[in-house]
């Protein structure tokens, strides 16, 4: 290399205004490490970050409402059935495939859950025991239709879902169920002491077993690798035909227990319920896949994600937002977390081979 005024320099020479201010001009690779440091720190807590921070200031715009203490219970108490369901989503979406029926099945459950207590003066233990066979049953039917019919997964679980919708359209003939229930299954519902509702508990559990599972076991880390390549995973001794219908089964539990609460919440019956639940469970697992663990859908990134949009939106509902703007911006968040998946996988490609290629400059 050489100078402004001709004169050749030393390779790995620090130029004349570093070694003036006394300071080692920092190698590209360094530079690069650096930007990817802070990278992966902002993608991985970014969006708790930003939890914090808008709690924050909605407590502050809004003292005397927001940050009460029945607000909080209101709000995790609401949103457990949306945590659930978007739990329920990410089960299979850790192995690429989606379930569109649990917008649909979680109206049936909470209706058979009501249905046979009341109609058929089933004891509420062996309704919600039944509810969750239910569940079972219909994620056994997803995945034998994804893996073994070879029907592509939204069209196959829009379909069951559709199917099940109409279901509960016969069972309750367009009517409200109504009737007296056992005040145990009430308590389902309840504050466990005064502090924790029991939904919330419920989804805790839930969480930290499916963390357990796609983080520690073998078999969630058969369901990612499935979800990264499907038939790269098949060449190691992993059959996607094996192990999806597993996550359609996980999908349809979870979605049953989130009907059961929900029965218990509400404690009527009706069609109407369980579609718009869709959405949020959708937008609050591909929202979580931008968190925790970039890149991926995963527990604590999903849990996060959706008390996100239940502060954002119980704050602008406080500052008198109209009640439209739940699905105005639950839609909007759900193409904005699909646009940020996208631009983070691309960043993060930008940014290994840039590693790479100062690595391999380093050693030569």
């Amino acid at each position: 290399m050489h100078d402004a005024f001709g004169r050749k320099e030393s390779e790995g020479q620090d130029s004349p205004s570093s070694k003036a201010a006394g300071l080692p001009l920092p190698s590209p690779s360094r530079w690069v490490r650096v930007q990817s440091s802070a990278y992966d720190l902002m993608t991985t807590y970014g969006l708790a970050a930003i939890l914090v921070l808008l709690f924050v200031v909605f407590s502050l715009t809004m003292p005397d409402t927001f940050p009460t203490r029945f607000n909080i219970e209101s709000l995790i108490s609401e949103q457990a059935v949306t945590a659930l369901l978007a739990l329920a989503v990410m089960l299979p979406m850790s192995v690429g495939q989606f379930d569109l029926s649990v917008g649909y099945f979680v109206g049936l459950a909470h209706i058979l859950t009501l249905g046979l207590q009341v109609q058929f003066a089933l004891p509420w233990p062996l309704a919600c025991a039944a509810v969750i066979l239910s569940g079972v049953l219909l994620g056994i039917l997803n995945g034998w239709l994804v893996t073994r019919v070879g029907i592509d997964s939204f069209i196959a679980t829009l379909g069951t879902g559709t199917f099940v919708y109409g279901v509960a359209s016969w069972y309750t003939g367009g009517k409200q169920i109504l009737g007296n229930l056992n005040n145990g299954f009430y308590g389902i519902n309840t504050m466990i002491g005064t502090v924790v509702p029991s939904p919330a508990l419920c989804v805790v559990v839930v969480a930290i077993l499916l963390w357990i599972l796609l983080e520690y076991r073998p078999l969630g880390r058969f369901f990612y690798a499935i979800g990264a390549n499907p038939r790269a995973a098949e060449l190691v001794g992993i059959s996607p035909r094996r192990y999806i219908p597993w996550t359609f089964v996980g999908s349809g539990v979870i979605t049953a227990l989130a009907g059961i609460f929900l029965a218990s919440e509400l404690r009527v019956g009706q069609t109407s319920v369980g579609p718009d639940y869709l959405l949020p469970a959708f937008t609050g697992a591909l929202l979580g896949a931008t968190a925790i663990r970039p890149g991926r859908v995963n527990v604590w990134g999903t849990v996060i994600a959706v008390m996100l949009l239940a502060v954002i939106v119980s704050g602008l509902e406080q500052t008198g937002a109209e009640f439209f703007v739940a699905p105005l911006f639950n839609g909007l968040m759900l193409v904005t977390a699909v646009g940020l998946s996208i631009s983070m996988a691309r960043r993060r490609a930008k940014i290994a081979a840039a590693a790479n290629l100062a690595a391999g400059s380093d050693a030569r």
